[in-house]
């Protein structure tokens, strides 16, 4: 049972990056909607936990129109000048920010981290503005610096 659930909530996934992929999801109510069409039956909360497991971000497009996506990168890049410094050691990353920016910043980076896109880094812990980020190995701090700066551009 748990094996069927499993392969039926990747299926759904799958289904959900195409959705959003395709730009057809600007709300979780579009989400539903468009899985129903698709004989796939699930519920707002489920929607709303899918989408924050993908890394799925609501932005505005090019129309001005909002839509969820699922490629962070080019929003974590624009957010460049809320990292002030970045030093690394033994397996943890130590970002500064302006006060109040780290929990935005740890919140950039965990969905970076869900979508694969940081995959050297394994989660984040936030103050008001300090963000500790924790590499994948114990040696990794200074490998996970460098990846982090070259996502958010160089620090100045």
């Amino acid at each position: 049972m748990v094996k069927s659930l499993t392969h039926q909530s990747e299926k759904r996934k799958q289904v959900e990056i195409a959705l959003i992929k395709a730009g057809k999801i600007h709300s979780q109510t579009d989400l539903v909607r468009e899985l129903r069409a698709q004989g796939v039956e699930v519920t707002q909360a489920t929607a709303s936990r899918d989408l924050q497991e993908l890394g799925a971000m609501r932005t505005k497009g090019n129309d001005g129109i909002m839509k969820y996506v699922l490629d962070n990168s080019a929003q974590i890049s624009n957010n460049s000048h809320l990292i002030l410094s970045i030093a690394s050691s033994a397996n943890t990353v130590v970002l500064r920010t302006p006060p109040a920016a780290a929990q935005f910043v740890a919140s950039t980076l965990d969905a970076a981290i869900v979508g694969q896109e940081l995959p050297l880094a394994i989660g984040t812990i936030a103050g008001d503005d300090t963000v500790l980020v924790i590499a994948a190995t114990a040696t990794g701090g200074d490998e996970l610096a460098k990846s982090i700066e070259s996502i958010f551009g160089k620090v100045k």
